[in-house]
């Protein structure tokens, strides 16, 4: 098989790389390569310059702003992104629930909303995941009754990734209770002013307010809101997630990161030296770049099989390509890590510079740090590594 880029793909990713490099704020881009968190300002202002020249939503139907790109097209435009350290545009709006309305929404929804997702105009969260119900998400318990032109939604969502910013949510709710667990869910979109919805913050280990619990009381939410149709939800959330799934080993982030964790190894003294003199790091850092470059591969060797194949399904094998992708995007965090040291304490601030050409802005440490417990949960993302091994075993090894 033959990976090599033709003439008219290599134009193609000269042209996106020098796009991202330098039509996004190089202070958005340094922000996310250096790990720190991002504004609602900065995610608005990055998704709005992506939208503006056709990059926000390429993977949608082209009436509703998608291009007719290929999967190889595809594959280049993410992972170029990725490597010029270019926010994603918003995951929820454009991955999720975008896709799920183009497919399945009613016609008055995707004239209301779909613009103004790929604008980030509407900011989306995700309400899927419950106490109860997160690995199991068919065991979800927040329930909607109808009642006349309304339904009435009770119950509570949890890990609501940056609620405290969206202006709308889509749930997965019960409107059977008898059915068999897949059978009685619904998909709806709720706006988040809707009297009776309480956002709570969770802080996480490395201190930052990204996930939410979302509680609903007695939330009306009109009829014309349920996509598709009633009791059906199950597989549009199946939808959803495979497009969750697109891209999601992420091989330029963890590129990208390694990079980095290389460049400031030349400048950060250990010992007598540097940190890049000693052997036992480069050898890490050799170990990660040949795993790298074989995932690498890997995704290639999908991404031209797609290419090839006139089924849309997603290939079982990006199982494969999320579990070592999440593991490589931890691996490379831990590089840098190592590489902050002690200075990537939460108060770096109360340590004495080594000496005084010390080279470093101590925040970079910081950032580091926060960057490798935030990345703990990639193995979950998508479907937890361990679902995808049974994906893999069923699908793939055929068990």
């Amino acid at each position: 098989m033959d990976l090599r880029f033709t003439p008219e793909e290599t134009a193609f990713r000269d042209e996106v790389r020098s796009f991202f490099r330098t039509q996004v704020p190089a202070g958005i881009r340094a922000k996310v390569s250096e790990g720190r968190a991002l504004t609602r300002e900065d995610y608005v202002t990055s998704q709005r310059i992506l939208n503006a020249h056709g990059y926000a939503v390429p993977h949608w139907p082209r009436e509703w702003g998608g291009q007719d790109w290929t999967p190889i097209q595809r594959y280049v435009f993410t992972e170029e992104m990725l490597l010029a350290a270019v926010p994603l545009p918003l995951q929820f709006n454009c991955y999720m629930v975008g896709p799920v309305i183009a497919a399945f929404g009613s016609q008055a929804q995707k004239e209301k909303h779909l613009a103004r997702i790929a604008n980030l105009d509407e900011w989306w969260c995700q309400g899927f995941s419950e106490p109860g119900a997160g690995s199991d998400l068919a065991s979800l318990k927040t329930k909607a009754v109808r009642e006349g032109d309304h339904y009435i939604v009770d119950g509570q969502k949890t890990w609501t990734t940056l609620g405290q910013y969206a202006d709308w949510i889509f749930c997965l709710v019960r409107t059977d209770p008898t059915a068999r667990k897949q059978a009685g869910i619904s998909f709806m979109l709720i706006d988040m002013k809707t009297p009776g919805i309480t956002v709570r913050p969770i802080i996480t280990l490395e201190g930052r307010h990204e996930v939410n619990e979302v509680f609903f009381d007695n939330v009306k939410v009109p009829v014309e809101n349920l996509v598709g149709e009633e009791n059906k939800g199950w597989d549009y959330a199946k939808f959803l997630l495979a497009n969750e799934r697109t891209g999601i080993a992420r091989i330029g982030l963890s590129k990208e990161r390694l990079a980095r964790a290389k460049r400031l190894a030349k400048e950060m003294p250990a010992g007598e030296g540097m940190l890049w003199e000693e052997r036992d790091f480069r050898e890490r850092v050799a170990a990660v770049e040949i795993e790298l470059k074989a995932l690498e591969i890997t995704q290639m060797r999908v991404v031209a099989a797609q290419a090839r194949s006139s089924d849309n399904r997603p290939d079982p094998a990006s199982s494969i390509l999320k579990i070592k992708g999440s593991q490589l995007q931890q691996a490379t965090t831990e590089l840098l890590l190592e590489v902050a040291g002690p200075f990537a304490l939460a108060a770096p601030d109360l340590l004495a510079p080594p000496h005084d050409g010390w080279p470093f802005d101590y925040d970079w440490a910081d950032a580091a740090a926060a960057s490798y417990f935030n990345n703990r949960k990639v193995s979950i993302y998508g479907g937890s590594n361990e679902i995808q091994k049974n994906i893999i075993a069923k699908a793939v090894l055929g068990f």
